[in-house]
């Protein structure tokens, strides 16, 4: 996400009052400009560059500020309450631990963990047996990239190369923006990993796309001869994200296939970033499984909890018994309350409906969306997604990336009672929790095709 964009001088806009929406103020709402400069005067700035809304309250898929307004949500506050803002089960079994007491034990057992543990390695596919428990994405990675060249030098692999996707987006600490196929983002570090290697995204419009399979054998046998690399003896393992993050991209299924036998064939792992992907958002469990593969590791987090910090890495015993006791840890990894909030939030979603109403709502969704495109072909290029998951990317008849018309349609939803998901160049994100109501969906579509209507005609 690019710098802070939005305007904090505000502006009386039309008042809104619907079933699901108000605004009732100015947006930006006056009394919390004095909150938000505080919050700014005390922070990091790279926390910043939100839509300036103070959230006081949100529950299932609306977001309440403490003056009176009222948002329909197309965030999921980002990618995480995908099981509804402040769930019941979830909310339940918080205050019935609250009043237990017990807050933490670090890596001390107790029963919410090893519940949650049990029910998570029963509900998932039979490969992954064992579950690292972490407390953010970046960290499921980053103990992904671990246990890959842990099991290299198992097998006795020379350099334990990893092989990643130009464009991917892995997290904010080293190892895992090591792997980031961002090189901006990276530059901080000074240094790069020399055994971490990017391919070329198949992306629907680059050139030769038109047969993956031939487009992953050329790009592979492109890094293998510039890099010097035999994959029997240097490389240990991909790192995928299951879609590309800003634009909602996913890979041909053939591109995956060859991936599956290139891995097969020279003994590396297979592991998917489903940070965003996982726990129903695209109208399966998890994302990968819109491909044929079963993955060696799966990263998980944000959706794992719809509410508190939690992480996984699942994989074979294996695998995942690589480290020798003591070796791997994380201080707020597998603490009580966040286990409740993982096994609450998984009974949710699979036994209240949650992931069959992401598949359901998910097709009403994409269709309403794509007749949203073919109203503006010149402007709305493509729309990628699956499930409640859209991406939608702007780029003008000149071929140019509209930006500016994003922030724009992002700001002017805000005002209308839509909050939706800011990525800071040519892409908008949408991703509803997955408990959305189907009106809540149509009225949330509504206001979107309106504010792209009057964004474009601005930027004509």
């Amino acid at each position: 996400m690019a710098g802070a964009v939005f305007s904090h001088i505000p502006i009386k806009v039309p008042k809104v009052s619907t079933k699901y929406r108000k605004i009732q103020t100015e947006v930006p709402v006056p009394e919390s400009l004095p909150l938000l400069k505080k919050m700014y005067s005390l922070e990091s700035r790279s926390m910043h560059g939100q839509l300036p809304i103070i959230w006081d309250k949100a529950e299932n898929f609306q977001v309440f500020d403490p003056y009176g307004n009222i948002w329909i949500d197309f965030t999921s506050t980002i990618f995480v309450a995908n099981a509804g803002h402040s769930n019941r089960r979830i909310i339940e079994a918080l205050k019935s631990q609250l009043s237990k007491p017990l807050l933490h034990s670090y890596t001390y057992a107790n029963k919410e963990r090893i519940d949650y543990l049990d029910y998570l390695i029963n509900n998932t596919p039979s490969y992954f047996e064992k579950a690292f428990l972490l407390s953010a994405g970046t960290e499921a990675t980053e103990t992904a990239l671990k246990l890959m060249r842990l099991n290299g030098q198992k097998n006795n692999k020379n350099k334990c190369g990893i092989i990643c996707l130009d464009g991917s987006y892995h997290g904010r600490t080293m190892g895992a923006q090591i792997m980031t196929g961002n090189n901006p983002a990276k530059d901080w570090i000074g240094h790069q990993d020399p055994n971490i290697y990017h391919l070329p995204y198949p992306y629907p419009w680059v050139e030769g796309i038109k047969n993956p399979e031939n487009f992953f054998e050329n790009s592979i046998e492109s890094l293998l001869k510039e890099k010097s690399i035999d994959p029997q003896k240097d490389l240990c393992g991909f790192m995928l994200e299951t879609f590309q993050g800003w634009g909602a991209v996913f890979f041909p299924e053939n591109y995956i296939k060859r991936i599956k036998e290139f891995a097969k064939k020279n003994n590396m792992l297979i592991a998917f970033d489903e940070m965003q992907a996982g726990f129903g958002r695209t109208g399966k469990l998890f994302g990968y499984m819109h491909y044929d593969i079963e993955p060696d590791l799966l990263c998980i987090g944000k959706g794992a909890s719809s509410s508190l910090p939690l992480a996984a890495v699942l994989g074979s015993s294996k695998v995942m018994d690589l480290p020798d006791i003591g070796s791997m840890s994380s201080t707020h990894s597998a603490n009580p309350l966040a286990c409740i909030a993982g096994h609450q939030n998984l009974i949710s979603l699979l036994e209240d409906g949650l992931i069959k109403n992401s598949e359901k709502l998910g097709n009403i969704f994409h269709e309403k969306l794509e007749l949203i495109r073919k109203k503006h072909t010149s402007h709305l290029r493509y729309i990628f997604g699956k499930g409640l998951l859209a991406a939608l990317i702007f780029i003008d008849d000149k071929g140019n990336p509209m930006s500016i018309v994003c922030d724009k349609i992002c700001e002017m939803a805000m005002q209308r009672g839509l909050l939706l998901v800011h990525t800071g160049r040519e892409s908008i994100k949408l991703a509803p929790p997955l408990s959305i109501s189907e009106e809540g969906l149509v009225e949330g579509l509504d206001v979107l095709e309106k504010c792209i209507e009057d964004s474009i005609n601005g930027y004509c």
